[in-house]
This record gives C-alpha cells, structure tokens and sequence, in this order.
C-alpha cells in the first residue's frame, strides 16, 4: 500500500510556508523596490543568500541557529520548554528559507516595472498610501506576485536540502515527498 503521509505533509509544508513567503515576500519586496535606506545592499545580500548557497549549507545554518545549542534554539528551550528540530515546524522554516528569495525577487520585479505615474495620479486625486497599494500598485504587480508565489509553492514542495539537515526524515513525523 502507498504511504501517502509525505504527500500531506508536503502540501501541509508547501501551503503553509506559502503563506508566510508571500506575505513577507510582499513587504520586503515593495520597501527594497521603493525605498532608500542604509544598509539596503547588505540586506538584499542576505536575503538572496539562500538562492545560491546550496540547500544543505542553508540547513547546517539553521541548525547552527535553532538547534539546542544554538542561540535561537536554546532561548526556545528555556523560555518556551520546546524546540524545532525534527518537527514538522522545522520543514516550515526550512521551506520558507529556501522559497522566500524566489517570492521576493518575483514581488520587487513586479514592483520595479509598475509606473510610479499611476501611483502619484492616484495621489494627486486624493488617495492614500493603503488605497493607492491596494488598488494601484498591488493589481499592477499581480501577474509577478503570482509568478513568485507558484515558484515559491514548487521550491517549497520539492525541499530537499535544508529539511532533511533540520527536520530529519522521520516516517510519519517529518518526512516530505523528496524525502520519501
């Protein structure tokens, strides 16, 4: 009989981290494509590292980070008596690491090709900030934001690297269809 637990939990993670990458993918995508700030190069550096660090490298950083010893992992441990390793929680994290430079490289593409003109026309009518996003902006930019959220669904689904360094491949626990 075919064990189809990888194949829920797969999606479970897929969905899940889906959520979170296009949600923050949004944000960050629009203020690096907007705004001007210091720091700005550095923090683009980092969050594209994962793009084309290797997978694994990506998980021995979090595991470095949320494992019991690490900084994340012990301040979890001792104000929260609970830890992410080999848990369905640390498939999330992984997947979100590993798809979010995909989201947000689609997002602040879509952003940067949306003419700032039809932005200040709104303003210049009245509109503000939130309206102008959610009525201008956001529908100009849509076809990219899909664009990211469905590569980020499939880098997401297809995780390899970083889950098995930090959730393991435990039958019934924490293994995904790559990983079945």
């Amino acid at each position: 009989m075919i064990d189809l637990q990888p194949i829920y939990l797969s999606l479970k993670v897929a969905l899940i981290s889906l959520v979170f990458v296009f949600a923050l993918g949004i944000i960050l995508a629009w203020i690096m494509a907007r705004k001007q700030f210091p720091g700005k190069s550095a923090l683009e550096a980092a969050v594209t590292l994962p793009m084309v660090l290797p997978p694994v490298v990506t998980g021995f950083v979090l595991l470095l980070l949320i494992g019991k010893n690490g900084p994340v992992g012990r301040l979890l441990t001792e104000y929260f008596h609970t830890q992410l390793i080999f848990t369905p929680a640390a498939a999330v994290l992984a997947a979100i690491v590993i798809a979010f430079p995909l989201m947000y490289q689609s997002a602040k593409a879509a952003f940067q090709t949306i003419d700032t003109h039809l932005e200040d026309a709104a303003r210049t009518l009245g509109a503000g900030e939130p309206r102008i996003f959610f009525t201008v902006t956001l529908p100009l930019a849509l076809p990219g934001l899909v664009a990211g959220a469905v590569l980020s669904f499939a880098r997401a689904l297809g995780e390899f690297g970083a889950t098995i360094m930090i959730a393991g491949n435990i039958p019934g626990k924490t293994q995904t269809i790559p990983l079945a």
